[in-house]
């Protein structure tokens, strides 16, 4: 079985704090079940190294392998990932556009996607990438919660755009957004 990177990807600041379960990106390359040998020892040595704290060279190694086997499902996937734990978001958005038009049956990079429309702020693009994500694959749990909390923060700025427009602020929408910002710190705060 391929090994699985950890991925530990922050979307938003508030969600560091809590192991930034919250708009995880996928990971999925032990289910698609079609792992070539060489891309399994790929990743096993860039996971190897990537634990190590060695993240440069993991990507380097996943890069090597790609330029053997350039069409690997597995190691785009993970190369995008990677991009992704580093920061390095266009590339990262680029790699899963990609893996999107090369298969477009596949909900985990639309999620991954999501992630990162959502990580800059496009919840509208986020949320249709999510909702891409859940006709292809409906009860995909990880872009569920995730389509959850972008639903979550597009209510918190339909509340807020309401109050800057109503001529004197109702009590009715400031409870709303005081309940849905109450709502997002307890889901923003890490769990014991």
């Amino acid at each position: 079985m391929p090994p699985r990177f950890d991925c530990h990807f922050p979307v938003f600041r508030v969600f560091r704090a809590r192991m930034f379960r919250l708009f995880r990106p996928c990971l999925f390359a032990a289910a698609l079940g079609f792992t070539a040998a060489a891309s399994a020892a790929e990743q096993d040595t860039a996971q190897r190294l990537w634990l190590a704290g060695q993240r440069s060279a993991a990507i380097s190694w996943v890069e090597d392998g790609l330029r053997t086997t350039p069409n690997d499902l597995n190691l785009r996937f993970t190369l995008g990932v990677m991009r992704m734990e580093m920061g390095e978001l266009k590339p990262a958005a680029e790699i899963f556009t990609r893996l999107s038009q090369d298969f477009p049956d596949l909900a985990d990079p639309f999620n991954n996607l999501a992630v990162i429309h959502a990580a800059q702020g496009d919840l509208d693009l986020a949320q249709a990438d999510l909702n891409q994500a859940l006709t292809l694959q409906p009860t995909h749990a990880q872009a569920l919660e995730n389509l959850g909390d972008v639903l979550l923060r597009q209510a918190e700025r339909a509340y807020q755009n309401a109050l800057k427009h109503q001529v004197a602020p109702l009590a009715a929408t400031q409870g709303k957004l005081k309940n849905i910002q109450a709502l997002l710190k307890r889901v923003d705060t890490p769990s014991p």
